[in-house]
């Protein structure tokens, strides 16, 4: 079942890396920059969450600055993943670094470590 899978992803990693390089979408350092990019925008937005906007939700009754981060971090967070995905490609990672890299994305922190070590 894992190599099934596994053949299934890698085939998805070559159709979405055909398409972006098929109408030239970004260059490769460009889509790198982007990932770096989204990848410090979305670690803030979850420490923002975590540590502003579900407090005020939940011990001042404000759920505002939830709805309002929270989206953007769902955003962000799938942009995170769909470039961890191209980064992986463009990178020649292991299949075991793309697992680290989305493990980062739901720890605090985390993907500013991906930022430095990996990009």
């Amino acid at each position: 079942m894992y190599k099934s899978f596994k053949r299934r992803f890698f085939n998805l990693l070559q159709l979405l890396n055909l398409s972006l390089r098929k109408f030239n979408l970004m260059n490769d350092n460009i889509q790198i920059k982007v990932f770096k990019w989204v990848s410090v925008l979305e670690a803030m937005s979850f420490l923002l969450l975590l540590f502003i906007a579900m407090p005020l939700k939940y011990w001042f009754n404000l759920p505002q600055m939830v709805e309002v981060v929270g989206m953007a971090h769902g955003i962000l967070f799938i942009s995170y993943l769909v470039g961890a995905i191209i980064a992986y490609n463009l990178l020649n990672w292991k299949f075991k670094t793309l697992l680290l890299v989305v493990a980062c994305s739901v720890i605090p922190f985390g993907p500013f470590y991906i930022e430095k070590k990996y990009l």
